[in-house]
């Protein structure tokens, strides 16, 4: 039976599990840009199990440049060297039987090699060594990233404007500005608390994170130019139509599980 989007819980995943947290780390300058894909588009890439999420009736596909500080286990210290980074992540919206809508990584690009060594091999998730660099010169943040592993060269370049919080200007606003509110797009594609993981044809795994909602900026794009979506099988027409900045969030990340 097919499930319909809006009869899913989207708000239950943002509350903090009970179980003891596996890690911690924090995201930096997260840049979310979006485009609006046809389901077909996207359905046969996913693993057995997941189901595809739409919005207004579209499958959503995106792509996340951010930097990583602070990556630890629960149990020990930062270390050099593996413990800051940048990453950029391909990704789209997923749900499991009409519960825990989550996210689905088509790829996952970070500076640090050993980070994403480790990530391929314990979180089962499809990580590759990149370059990448993130500079920011006010509200201006340039993201620019090259693939360094795979013969097919893939990357991205995106220049954005950061513009002022989600929802400024409006005093009757049930929630304050730069949060999210349910039900609209913005809540959609950014309030995700649910990774799904696989290897292959192995058992989906899922894991959860926690962190406050996201303080939401506008942004507007200056530039964005990428290859990572068609390398990944996926096919868009024209420039994103969404676009969203946070400035930080700090996060919690549970034990990966099977579903």
């Amino acid at each position: 039976m097919a499930i319909v989007a809006d009869e899913i819980d989207r708000e239950a995943p943002a509350r903090r599990p009970i179980e003891g947290v596996a890690g911690y780390h924090c995201w930096h300058d997260l840049l979310f840009v979006h485009w609006r894909v046809e389901p077909a588009a996207v359905e046969s890439l996913l693993p057995a199990g997941l189901s595809l999420d739409t919005y207004d009736g579209s499958a959503w596909v995106g792509i996340v440049p951010f930097s990583i500080s602070g990556l630890r286990p629960w149990w020990f210290p930062p270390l050099p060297g593996v413990n800051v980074f940048n990453e950029i992540n391909v990704r789209t919206y997923v749900h499991y039987r009409g519960c825990d809508p989550g996210v689905w990584f088509f790829s996952l690009d970070a500076t640090s090699r050993l980070a994403a060594q480790m990530a391929r091999w314990r979180w089962r998730l499809n990580y590759f060594f990149t370059r990448m660099r993130i500079r920011r010169t006010g509200d201006v943040v340039h993201y620019q990233a090259v693939r360094a592993t795979n013969a097919r060269k893939a990357g991205a370049r995106i220049v954005a404007h950061i513009g002022p919080r989600l929802g400024h200007g409006e005093p009757a606003r049930r929630l304050p500005a730069g949060q999210t509110l349910p039900g609209t797009l913005e809540h959609f594609l950014l309030d995700r608390y649910i990774l799904y993981a696989c290897r292959g044809d192995g058992p989906l795994y899922r894991a959860r994170v926690h962190h406050v909602p996201y303080c939401v900026n506008e942004v507007q794009l200056m530039a964005c130019d990428e290859s990572l979506l068609s390398v990944a099988g996926i096919e868009v027409e024209g420039p994103p139509c969404h676009a969203a900045f946070c400035e930080r969030a700090d996060v919690e990340v549970f034990p990966l599980r099977p579903v």
